[in-house]
């Protein structure tokens, strides 16, 4: 069923085969040079970031040396608290790291084999509905968006979760050919893992995903309902079963729930990185200028998914998503209900508008590389979209959409290149008129070029992808360090040109201090060291090996530990130093506990000098 079949008199309303449309004998070898091409992307060069995101690092390094830190994410070995998002992404990096040893490049080898692996499923999931033309077009997409070149190339969880929400939407392309029960399953089992990888964010594609299935599987209401139903069990169980086990488990025998404002992390999935993300309670809010920095995403709005802080990211096909996905719906408004290429873009679209949406309108904490999560399904959409419309290319309506897509996407990459005009400042100009000019040919008559219209569609996807993919690469050529990451080329402002508001400072590795690390090497204690906030602790941990605790989790907001059982620690010689600074994070938000604990120790041991750095040793008090 193609995107044109209104206006074809000769079509009936007869469903695709579940099976897929056939491959072509050239499908398979332009798959693996696609999936190659994928893995040399993402692999090349892949340590060069260093341990990338130290905080994430520090926690997989903890989970190499510590069964216990490996099951619940603990940012340490000692077990004093865990990172602030659940640990399946943490599991994979750790794991690698005890079969090939841990280093920077087996943490983040996980990472990369899940890009390629997203790209494979998401391949077979629009094969399945357009054929290996749109799939290959899907897959080449995702591949070359910037932040999904930083994501799988990084360690923050967010591979993962793109890897597990394209596994679930494959499993629901399935389900929906024939109203599988165990495909729709297996969906919700992809979600439930999703859950516990970046929590409420996994859901944002379910409302799409269940459209689709609603709307076009080949049964009765009631059989959609009930399926739709057994998903949704089977993404609860997938899910709950870690929470039941993080509840249920004595408190104090597991670290604290970073983030969490009653040790929970139910409560954390619904407070810090779930309703306070949304409404704000937490956010950054408004810089000096009074303007939102734009690492916290820019202000909220309609625009904020094409604004300076996210454009760059991943918007550079969503114009051409957007209008192919307007036009596919418009075009298979009269198909049957089960029309496969229907429910494809009703699930594609329902997942972009849904997971957009909330990215534009959230007022609280939302950075840049939330938007990997877009890729999928704008790469989805254009692959569909186009390879229907071109089938339809003898008719005027689909070769007019085809064109304004082309020429969209020429003048949308020629704004966002201009964003950083000095970096190869001539691409911008041959993509906004090689795309103009292929426009002109789509919409003037390509049907009528025969054979050679094969040479206009290859220049479409040439200048089409251009941009995308020159910004991907030097993204994937650059290094890529703390939390703050961003794609795009080295040197340039990716924030938007001069005078863009430049991310909050404060944040990063310490300055090397060999004297500190050889005196944390010699302890033997649980944790050798304590300090407020986790940018200082995470350093330490990598650097030397040792269990740091993070007082009060990532900024020092946290309520753990109490000055209660931070004393008791110190009374059972559990901790040997406390080092002074080093916060790192927003200012203002280290918790009144924290500042209890650091009075506490400045009142009962004495300071020493450690190589610039301010160390109190707790095996030492005043007047002993």
């Amino acid at each position: 069923m193609t995107l044109t079949a209104d206006v074809r008199p000769d079509v009936t309303d007869a469903p695709a085969a579940p099976s897929g449309p056939p491959s072509s004998r050239w499908a398979r070898p332009a798959l693996a040079a696609l999936l190659l091409g994928t893995a040399v992307l993402y692999l090349w060069g892949l340590g060069t970031s260093g341990w990338a995101n130290d905080y994430y690092a520090a926690a997989a390094q903890a989970g190499t040396q510590d069964w216990k830190a490996w099951l619940f994410g603990s940012l340490d070995a000692g077990n004093a608290i865990t990172v602030d998002k659940p640990p399946a992404a943490l599991w994979a990096m750790a794991l690698s790291g005890r079969v090939f040893g841990f280093s920077a490049f087996s943490m983040l080898l996980p990472q990369a084999l899940m890009g390629v692996g997203a790209v494979a499923l998401l391949y077979a999931a629009v094969r399945r509905v357009s054929g290996p033309g749109a799939g290959l077009i899907a897959g080449a997409a995702l591949a070359l968006t910037p932040v999904a070149a930083l994501m799988f190339r990084f360690n923050n969880p967010d591979a993962l979760l793109v890897l597990l929400m394209v596994a679930a939407a494959y499993c629901v392309v399935r389900a929906t050919e024939t109203a599988s029960t165990r495909w729709m399953a297996l969906a919700g089992c992809a979600l439930g893992f999703a859950f516990l990888t970046k929590m409420l964010q996994a859901f944002l594609v379910v409302p799409g995903l269940g459209l689709a299935f609603l709307v076009a599987a080949p049964v009765g209401m009631w059989r959609r309902i009930g399926t739709l139903a057994v998903g949704a069990a089977a993404m609860v169980v997938s899910a709950g079963w870690y929470i039941a086990l993080v509840e249920l488990w004595p408190a104090d025998s597991r670290p604290y729930i970073g983030g969490s404002t009653d040790n929970s992390l139910l409560q954390l999935a619904l407070g810090y990185n779930g309703i306070e993300r949304i409404a704000g309670h937490g956010g950054m809010g408004p810089g000096p200028g009074g303007e939102r920095p734009l690492f916290f995403g820019g202000e909220p709005g309609i625009g904020r998914m094409f604004g300076h802080s996210m454009g760059t990211q991943a918007s550079w096909l969503l114009p051409a998503a957007l209008i192919g996905l307007l036009a596919g719906l418009w075009f298979t408004r009269r198909t049957a209900r089960t029309a496969t290429v229907r429910a494809s873009l009703l699930m594609w679209g329902g997942w972009l508008v849904v997971t957009g949406a909330v990215f534009s309108f959230m007022d609280g904490t939302i950075h840049p590389y939330y938007t990997v999560a877009l890729a999928p399904a704008i790469a989805a959409l254009v692959g569909i979209s186009v390879r229907e419309l071109w089938r339809g290319r003898q008719f005027i309506a689909p070769r007019v959409t085809l064109a304004a897509m082309s020429a969209t996407t020429g003048i949308w990459a020629f704004i966002l290149l201009a964003r950083t005009p000095d970096w190869w400042p001539a691409l911008r100009w041959i993509v906004l008129v090689g795309s103009i000019v292929v426009a002109s040919v789509l919409a003037a008559g390509v049907h009528r070029l025969g054979r050679y219209a094969v040479v206009s569609a290859c220049a479409a996807m040439l200048f089409g992808g251009l941009a995308t993919a020159a910004y991907t690469v030097e993204t994937a050529a650059g290094s890529h360090n703390g939390p703050m990451a961003v794609a795009g080329p080295r040197g340039a402002d990716s924030f938007g040109g001069p005078g863009a508001q430049r991310p909050p400072g404060g944040f990063g590795p310490d300055a090397e201090n060999p004297a500190l690390e050889n005196l944390l090497k010699g302890a033997d204690n649980r944790w050798a060291a304590a300090t407020i906030a986790s940018m200082r602790a995470s350093s330490l941990e990598l650097k030397t090996g040792a269990s740091v605790m993070a007082i009060g989790g990532f900024s020092g907001h946290d309520d753990s530990p109490t000055l209660a059982q931070f004393q008791q620690y110190v009374a059972d010689h559990e901790v040997r130093y406390f080092i002074v600074g080093g916060h790192g994070g927003p200012p203002g938000r280290a918790s009144s506990t924290a500042g209890d604990i650091a009075a506490w120790v400045q009142k009962n041991f004495a300071p020493i000098d450690v190589g610039g750095t301010t160390v109190y040793d707790l095996d030492a008090p005043v007047g002993a």
